[in-house]
């Protein structure tokens, strides 16, 4: 899924609940965790975005089983540790757990 067919995805699913400031809120969230598992996790695997009643999870699976960490912000080499901060103050709860054969899967659960 590209970052543009989540935001088709997450325009659809905000259609009925927040609009576009939630629309763009998963297509942030999607691109930090993409962007994280393709730079900590040696790759990513399958992102889903999925609609329950009351949030919409995204999901995105990779195949390193490390956890993600907080790391604090470089404000002066730009080597990053904003993202995982980001998708944790953007979601409502933020949730690792084991692949199912192998590495993790990184779900953020966002308001709708």
């Amino acid at each position: 899924m590209t970052t543009t067919s989540a935001r088709r995805t997450a325009s659809a699913l905000g259609e009925s609940a927040g609009g576009r400031e939630q629309a763009d809120t998963a297509v942030l969230v999607v691109s930090e965790l993409v962007t994280n598992a393709l730079l900590h996790g040696g790759g990513a695997h399958p992102l889903r975005l999925t609609a329950h009643p009351h949030c919409t999870e995204v999901a995105v699976e990779g195949p390193s089983p490390r956890m993600p960490r907080t790391r604090t912000p470089d404000l002066v080499d730009g080597t990053g540790g904003f993202g995982w901060h980001m998708a944790n103050d953007l979601a409502l709860a933020t949730v690792v757990t084991p692949g199912p054969v192998g590495g993790k899967i990184v779900r953020a659960l966002l308001p709708r």
